[in-house]
């Protein structure tokens, strides 16, 4: 292979993101790169608010920049679509809301080859304005709102099951089959418990610097949440286990918090007062030591993340574990009859990127 041929392609999906799309292409551009072959592929969803005009723009002056089509929308299938066009031996995702240090790429294929996996990343960071924001960011790197993710934690160094984004020998990808493009979250997670069933190794090193930007909102981060664990769903339902189990227990509390509620009320109307006696006990136990949890993990997060997001904590951890599992048990309709497009698209389920 000549100097001069391509060996690092970029991969990039995005769909109306005018908002945000210049200050990513800038913060790709002061990526290191000196001295290696690479490419940027960008696959547009078809978008309609400016980020096709933008994208056209940079590839103008950048033709380094690739541009294609997604007409699925949806960042499993831009994703593909983007692999599929790339050039090089190796493949980096990027992300259009996480900004990332210059030396992001170098510092990817580097351990990329040194540790021989099948997928490097690093932890996600976060970076946050605002005090509510910055309760979303420190509840997001605490183990009872995450369950104890290695990508959560800033310093872990080492094999773990999933990273975010991510950087991949072209041909392992291509013979994992790439992405599934029948999840529209979650598609990232998947492609690592595919690696690591089959024998791959996913290696997470703090040297990979990259920074998220947790949601601003009680509202957007529950939205966010509720899509997770519906999609989470379709994952499961396809290997027949979960990722990790991890994963279902803020469905088991959920669940326990509906059972209990509807007992409840059924013994209520039903004048069995004992039931309503037992229920009622056994849901405010349950939710006493729910509570002192949260005020205790509250504590230890704000010690974290500053005392400013104190007050707010609380709520944000509620939000975390309601909407998963609200979401999760929507979910299981996957299990009935697979949701349509009619179903999930142009909705809550799809509306926001990672």
């Amino acid at each position: 292979m000549s100097e001069s041929s391509i060996k690092v392609s970029i991969i990039v999906a995005c769909r109306n993101e005018g908002k945000h799309i210049r200050a990513f292409m800038d913060s790709l551009l002061t990526q290191d790169m000196l001295g290696i072959s690479w490419e940027a592929i960008i696959a547009d969803g078809m978008s309609d608010d400016g980020t096709r005009q933008a994208l056209e723009e940079y590839h103008a002056r950048h033709p380094e920049l690739v541009i294609v089509d997604n007409p699925g929308r949806i960042v499993s299938t831009g994703l593909n679509a983007a692999i599929r066009a790339a050039r090089g031996e190796v493949v980096m995702r990027m992300d259009g809301h996480t900004r990332y240090a210059s030396d992001y790429c170098r510092r990817s294929l580097e351990i990329l080859e040194r540790t021989g996996a099948d997928n490097v990343g690093g932890p996600a960071r976060t970076q946050a304005v605002g005090p509510l924001a910055r309760a979303v960011g420190a509840a997001y790197h605490s183990r009872f709102s995450t369950g104890g993710a290695r990508f959560h934690d800033e310093n872990y160094e080492g094999w773990v099951d999933t990273v975010p984004y991510g950087c991949w020998r072209k041909s392992t990808l291509v013979g994992l089959g790439l992405f599934d493009e029948a999840l529209v979250r979650n598609q990232d997670d998947e492609l690592n418990l595919r690696i690591t069933r089959a024998g791959g190794r996913v290696w997470q090193s703090p040297a990979i610097v990259s920074w998220y930007s947790p949601r601003p909102t009680l509202s957007s981060l529950f939205r966010q949440y509720f899509q997770y664990g519906f999609w989470k769903v379709a994952v499961i339902r396809k290997h027949r286990i979960p990722g990790s189990w991890r994963h279902v227990v803020p469905i088991g509390f959920v669940l326990a918090n509906i059972i209990l509620l509807v007992s409840m009320a059924i013994a209520k109307v039903g004048g069995a007062a004992l039931w309503f006696t037992v229920a009622t006990f056994a849901w405010l136990a349950m939710i006493s030591v729910y509570f002192l949890a949260t005020l205790t993990a509250s504590i230890l997060a704000a010690r974290q993340g500053g005392w400013a997001t104190f007050p707010y904590l609380p709520g944000v951890f509620a939000t975390y574990h309601f909407s998963y599992g609200l979401g999760f048990l929507a979910g299981l309709r996957w299990y009935f009859a697979k949701p349509t497009p009619a179903f999930y698209g142009q909705s809550m389920f799809t509306r926001i990127s990672r």
